[in-house]
């Protein structure tokens, strides 16, 4: 599988409470604090609900 580096760019204060737990259960929630991870189809989802809060980059 692919691996793939998310970093938090945006803010999560203002934002309902499900982009929040999403941004908790990736590992984030500080701007550029960053994960690494595989990526697979509940991560996608996971990334593709918060796209606008973080920048995605392939390794």
């Amino acid at each position: 599988m692919a691996k793939v580096r998310v970093t938090q760019v945006r803010s999560k204060i203002g934002r309902p409470e499900d982009q929040k737990r999403t941004l908790a259960a990736l590992g984030l929630g500080k701007i550029s604090r960053s994960i690494e991870i595989e990526i697979n189809p509940a991560i996608s989802g996971m990334i593709q609900k918060v796209n606008h809060l973080v920048k995605v980059e392939e390794i």
